[in-house]
Formats: structure tokens, C-alpha cells, sequence
């Protein structure tokens, strides 16, 4: 079983999204950027450490890198049983299973940014993370340190997120060491997310949600707030609006996903914190990652000794390669019929609706997924390639 796994806020990083240019999953930045009204290419190009720390560029960056992740995965047909996102990895999360479409959750993404961020200039706020102490010990510290502050982030054993006025962290720090904290230590943040400092986003961002369109997963997606798998669409508006003000169980759902089975976590977007998190949390779990397209190689040959899984229930090994649709509309094979014939990178397999459809790779045409005249959707497996 494997679950996909996206990261949050503090993932980012300068020129994260320059390897990605040349392949064809950045068209999605464009569609970003139409939704947002937002360059989003100059975000993940050029913008510097400073302008990705503000809390409005972080997320809708993060957010697009960890969806160029998930395309470039979707396109060789791995797919996962579970989803899980962390903090702002949960739209990542929703978009993966066919909860939200990518367009309305870049849209979420962007407010959900803009209104954490002033809610921030609005009430001075800030977080440490607590290292080397027991989560019930951590509570404890908050309880005793004054009323502005929380756990924000069960991220793992040992590993514990506060948030809330400078002042009370401060105290709730000095009172997790005198507990036997290992270490606490400043987080870079410009505020007390997860925490009732993010009221006023709440309520802004609730108005949004409510104009969203929401639809069932295609695989169970696990909640930040309570560690719980949904498979329906209904709870998801709610459960995004109190992710703003409620600690994330991270730890906890971790270890629901393990006891639900899951051996192997996938973390597709820039860093590998959650990777991280998953071996601190669960020993034996295989960890893999996604960060630029040269992961999809060695992601392939890990799995490729096992098997994984695709919408038809076959098997794609590590040597096998999906070419799927780049848009909606009829599919017409190529003339002559190149099946069994050996194609070079770039190679016309056929057309829909007057748009070629172009191997990404390079290999043996094994056979095609749609028929002449089939009518497809965007990412819809039309031929298997096998390369030598």
C-alpha cells in the first residue's frame, strides 16, 4: 500500500521550479497563474528567500511545485490507495484524489495565503519547535506558560510545533527545557498559524470555500484535524476552514496510515521534511520523493521491484512508460500504426482533437489504451511504451 504525501509551508526554496520548465507538467504554472492572477513562474523562478517567506508566495508556490510533482508522477500511471497533506499540503492532497480541481484549488490556495498573512500583520505571532519531549509534556508547557499558547503541529515523536504570542512561546519553550526538551527552537515565521491567532483567516476563508466545487475521492484522504480518512466530499469544507485554527496530527496519521497498512509514502513536492517525519514515525516505512523530474527514474525502479498500481488494475514496472492525453476531446491513433515499432522521444502517437499526442519517452510502442475515435480525458492513458 502507498500512500502520496505533500508537503507545506517552509518547503520552498529559490529557483525550485527551473528543472521543471522544459517538461510537459509546467503548463500547469500557467493555468495557475490564470486562476490566481498571480505570476506564478516568477515565483518559483526568481523570486528570492525573502519574498518566498511571505506567507502569500510560500503557499501557492509550494502548492504548484507539489502539483508538478504529482503530474509528472501521474503521467507514468503510479497511483496511490491514500492521500495526505500536511497544513497546506491538504489542497495538494484534495487536487491528487479528485476532490477539488486544480484550477478552483489554486484559487483556495491563493486565498488561503492572503488571509493568513494579514491575519498575521493583524496580531503578532510566532512558533518554535519543541525537540525531545513527550507531546502530553509539551501540552502541559502551553497550559503553564499563559492563554496565547498551543500545539500547532503533532509532526512527530519528539517533534512538536507551538504557536501563539511571542511572549507565551517563549514561556512555553522555557518550561518545555525545565521538562527535559531536548532543544526548542525559533521558527521563521510571521505567525502563529494553527492556532485561534488565525480567526480572522477562518472566517475569510470560509466564505471561500463555500463558493467551491467539491466532489468524492477517488482514494481516502486523511485530515489534518483528526487524523480521520474521508471518502466523501461532504466533510471537506468544514474540515479546511478548522485547519486554520487546529493543531496538525501529522504523528497521528502517520501512524492510522501504517496501521491501515500503508508500507511506502511518497512525498511529491520541494524538500523532503515529511519523509523524514514518516521514518521517525514508523521505522520500517519505505520513504520516496519526488522533488524534479529526475526522480521518476529511480522512483520507478523502486517500485519496479514491487508492483504499481494502475486505474486498470495491470502492473507498471520500472521499464514500462505511460503516454497519456494532454487534453479532452477524440482520440485518433497515428497513421501507419506504430505498434511494436521502436519511437524516439517526441514521437506523434496520434492526435486529440487536433492536438498531437507526444511520447515523452523513448521505446517500444507495446500497444495502444484508446481507441480510434474514443472520446478521452485530460491524463487518460492512450499507449504503453516499453523501454530497452
Amino acid at each position: 500500500m502507498i500512500t502520496f504525501t505533500y508537503p507545506g509551508q517552509g518547503s520552498q526554496a529559490p529557483g525550485m521550479g527551473a528543472a521543471w520548465v522544459d517538461e510537459p507538467s509546467w503548463e500547469l504554472v500557467e493555468e495557475a497563474s490564470e486562476a490566481t492572477g498571480r505570476d506564478v513562474a516568477l515565483l518559483l523562478l526568481e523570486a528570492d528567500a525573502e519574498e518566498l517567506r511571505q506567507t502569500r508566495n510560500s503557499q501557492l508556490a509550494t502548492f504548484v511545485m507539489s502539483m508538478l510533482a504529482l503530474d509528472s508522477v501521474a503521467r507514468v500511471g503510479l497511483l496511490p490507495n491514500a492521500h495526505a497533506g500536511h497544513s497546506l499540503g491538504e489542497y495538494s492532497a484534495l487536487v491528487a484524489s479528485g476532490v477539488l480541481d486544480f484550477a478552483e484549488a489554486a484559487h483556495l490556495v491563493a486565498e488561503r495565503g492572503e488571509a493568513m498573512q494579514i491575519a498575521s500583520e493583524e496580531q503578532e505571532g510566532t512558533m518554535a519547535a519543541v525537540l525531545g519531549l513527550a507531546d502530553g509534556e509539551v501540552e502541559a508547557a502551553c497550559d503553564e506558560a499563559g492563554p496565547n499558547v498551543w500545539v500547532a503541529n503533532y509532526n512527530s515523536p519528539g517533534q512538536v510545533v507551538i504557536a501563539g504570542s511571542p511572549a507565551d512561546v517563549t514561556a512555553a519553550g522555557a518550561g518545555a527545557r525545565e521538562r527535559g526538551a531536548k532543544r526548542v527552537m525559533q521558527l521563521q515565521v510571521g505567525g502563529a498559524f494553527h492556532t485561534p491567532f488565525m480567526a480572522s483567516a477562518y472566517e475569510r476563508l470560509t466564505k471561500a470555500l463555500a463558493k467551491a466545487e467539491f466532489h468524492d475521492p477517488d482514494a481516502p484522504v486523511y485530515a489534518n484535524v483528526d487524523a480521520t480518512p474521508y471518502d466523501n466530499a461532504r466533510p471537506w469544507p468544514l474540515l479546511l476552514a478548522r485547519q486554520l485554527t487546529s493543531p496538525v496530527r501529522w504523528h497521528q496519521t502517520i501512524r492510522r496510515l501504517a496501521d491501515a497498512g500503508c508500507e511506502t509514502f511518497l512525498e511529491l513536492g520541494p524538500g523532503n521534511a515529511l519523509s523524514g517525519m514518516a521514518k521517525r514515525i514508523e521505522r520500517g516505512a519505505t520513504t520516496l520523493s519526488v522533488r524534479t523530474p529526475t526522480d521518476i527514474d529511480p522512483l520507478l525502479e523502486s517500485v519496479g521491484a514491487g508492483e504499481a498500481a494502475l486505474a486498470n488494475g495491470e502492473a507498471l514496472h520500472a521499464r514500462e512508460r505511460l503516454v497519456v492525453a494532454t487534453a479532452a476531446g477524440v482520440f485518433r491513433p497515428a497513421e501507419p500504426d506504430c505498434r511494436g515499432e521502436r519511437i524516439a522521444t517526441g514521437a506523434v502517437l496520434g492526435e486529440v482533437s487536433g492536438e498531437p499526442v507526444r511520447s515523452p519517452f523513448s521505446g517500444v510502442v507495446m500497444d495502444y489504451l484508446a481507441v480510434d475515435g474514443e472520446r478521452v480525458v485530460t491524463n487518460q492513458p492512450i499507449a504503453w511504451l516499453r523501454i530497452e
